[in-house]
């Protein structure tokens, strides 16, 4: 509701456009629709609205990496396509935790409190250089992530669903946790990764370390790390995303101690818009000519197989 509609006038004589703005509407166009593109990619009217009778599109492309919402077993099983929008947040993503790093390094968010109350109060702040990182992800925003925090000295580990060269794999989590001051989960949503951040994921953290998470919000057990932060097992964390979104006002995450709240916008950049628009026009071109799609995601691991 209230998010703008695609620019695609590059359809124009192309193709019949039709929208659907709920479930009910999205039913009765599924058996005509050839190709579905998903804007609202928060919504779950596609998995509320494709099972049932007749013909299905032949792709569906979502304007968005994760894909987890559209992991329901009728699209799954089924020969339709599936494409996302890899290569858009990467970048966006990776310059956004490099800005919460350098904010909670450099004590900002107190700086930002103590303004307010026209108090001074000189701190000593966290040299970022040097210190060491563990990606959770390895997919291209993962990628992206690894190369900004080196460019800020943070000596960074890399992992991801299997080990190879450069990356190391879920054997490795623990010790590297053990050894990191700056945890930064951006893994896609499947079920090896549900709830991989727990209580006891959190125990193997040092204290002084810090926990950001931009992939999904249940990826994380929230109600643990409420605790782990009341209990000081780690120093402090970041939310871009949450089990439910938007936030409820009366979630303990708001009031958790060290902990920074942003309402889900890390990859939204201005015009990131019509960046989504053009790489589904991008797409669209090649299906047009019957040529293969890029970004074809792999429904039975839940992601863009690569890197």
């Amino acid at each position: 509701p209230g998010e703008p509609p695609p620019r695609l006038g590059g359809l124009t004589g192309r193709a019949r456009v039709l929208h659907a703005s709920d479930a009910a509407g999205l039913r009765a166009r599924l058996p005509a629709a050839d190709v579905l593109l998903v804007w609202d990619f928060l919504s779950d009217a596609v998995r509320d609205a494709w099972p049932g009778e007749g013909p299905r599109p032949r792709w569906v492309h979502t304007a968005s990496a994760g894909v987890d919402r559209l992991m329901f077993p009728e699209l799954v099983d089924s020969d339709t396509v599936l494409t996302n929008a890899r290569g858009i947040f990467d970048q966006p993503i990776a310059e956004y935790v490099a800005a919460l790093v350098l904010a909670m390094g450099k004590d900002l968010p107190r700086t930002l409190a103590l303004q307010m109350s026209h108090e001074w109060r000189h701190r000593e702040s966290q040299r970022i250089a040097g210190t060491r990182a563990c990606v959770v992800g390895s997919g291209p925003i993962g990628h992206a992530i690894t190369a900004q925090l080196k460019a800020l000295g943070i000596t960074t580990a890399l992992v991801g669903r299997r080990a190879r060269a450069g990356i190391h794999g879920p054997a490795d989590l623990d010790r590297l946790l053990a050894r990191a001051d700056w945890v930064v989960c951006a893994a896609p949503l499947t079920e090896d990764t549900r709830s991989m951040f727990d209580a006891r994921r959190f125990g193997v953290m040092q204290p002084a370390a810090r926990f950001i998470n931009v992939g999904r919000g249940q990826l994380v057990v929230e109600s643990d790390l409420v605790d782990a932060l009341h209990k000081r097992w780690i120093a402090g964390a970041a939310l871009d995303v949450f089990e439910h979104e938007p936030l409820e006002p009366d979630s303990p995450l708001w009031t958790a101690p060290g902990l920074l709240v942003s309402p889900h916008m890390s990859g939204d950049t201005v015009g990131w818009r019509d960046e989504l628009g053009r790489q589904f026009m991008e797409l669209y071109g090649r299906w047009e000519a019957g040529r293969s799609l890029t970004n074809v995601v792999d429904k039975k691991r839940g992601y863009v197989p690569g890197n």
